[in-house]
């Protein structure tokens, strides 16, 4: 995912003038706006439309959701406010702290999702050492076989992105929405995959899977792309702009309170997945009619 998104955003911001600059602050905002709200909402609604109150594991997706806060803090709202550099930007030492921040952040995360802490990730009804909690191990050789499609398919996707990233631009351009809608654009698109599986594991009865899809694309989205664009930077014409204005920083406040309001008592209602619906909603419009 975070590969196909750096492909999409370098390879606009390469054939782009100044008007892409907040290409990458556009991106990544969107990706956490739409899986913090977007679908979590989605999944919300589908699980208590079945089961009237959605469970799920408070301390392994309040765990996820504060490394989106922070990641999203440290990397798009404090570039609004910083003074070594002019406009909404980091300075070169700056952005390689947010760069060297991102990594060591995600790779906690991935550390603790996936081996310190693996049974806050799974659901809160399966009792402790069950079978069926964590999914088995792939052999080596599926391992490698899937390593090899993996790389052979995102050699095709880059491609493919360079391909079809003016024909984003000129649909953007075609609906009369401002040059940020592009970065939504690349983010719904990217994010289309996980949305669709976190929605099937929603209808399942398996909202904690839902959730670390959800918020596991959020904090990549961020951790990986900021520190591949910075890189991309150093070779790439203009500025890059990162600093979110003051509308984005609103919803970004709106999205940490009614988030750690609806995971921390580890369940949920048909209402919370109706809130950050609605802030998804006000997103889109801002995006397209800021």
């Amino acid at each position: 995912m975070t590969v196909i998104e750096v492909g999409l955003i370098v390879a606009l911001m390469a054939s782009g003038g100044s008007e892409t600059d907040t290409l990458a602050r556009d991106t990544v905002f969107a990706a956490a706006m739409i899986t913090c709200n977007g679908v979590v909402g989605l999944c919300l609604v589908a699980s208590t439309l079945r089961r009237r109150t959605a469970t799920f594991n408070a301390e392994g997706t309040a765990t996820a959701f504060a490394t989106v806060v922070t990641l999203a803090t440290l990397c798009l709202v404090l570039p609004t406010f910083t003074t070594s550099s002019p406009g909404p930007t980091f300075s070169a030492t700056q952005l390689a702290f947010a760069g060297v921040a991102s990594v060591t952040t995600y790779a906690l995360f991935v550390f603790v999702q996936t081996v310190r802490h693996r049974d806050f990730f799974v659901p809160p009804d399966l009792p402790q050492g069950a079978e069926n909690a964590h999914a088995a191990p792939p052999s080596n050789r599926t391992a490698f076989v899937s390593l090899a499609a993996l790389l052979v398919s995102l050699v095709a996707v880059i491609g493919l992105a360079k391909v079809e990233s003016p024909a984003i631009e000129d649909a953007v351009d075609a609906v009369g929405a401002p040059q940020s809608a592009v970065g939504v654009a690349i983010a719904l698109l990217v994010l289309l995959p996980e949305t669709l599986a976190a929605y099937r594991n929603a209808r399942r009865d398996r909202l904690q899977t839902s959730f670390n899809l959800a918020y596991g694309s959020a904090v990549a989205s961020i951790g990986l792309t900021i520190p591949a664009v910075a890189l991309a930077s150093i070779w790439l014409h203009g500025s890059l702009v990162l600093g979110l204005t003051t509308t984005q920083i609103t919803l970004l406040v709106l999205t940490a309170g009614v988030g750690a309001l609806t995971i921390l008592p580890g369940r949920a209602t048909l209402q919370e997945g109706g809130l950050h619906l609605v802030i998804f909603g006000a997103f889109l419009l801002l995006a397209v009619n800021p």
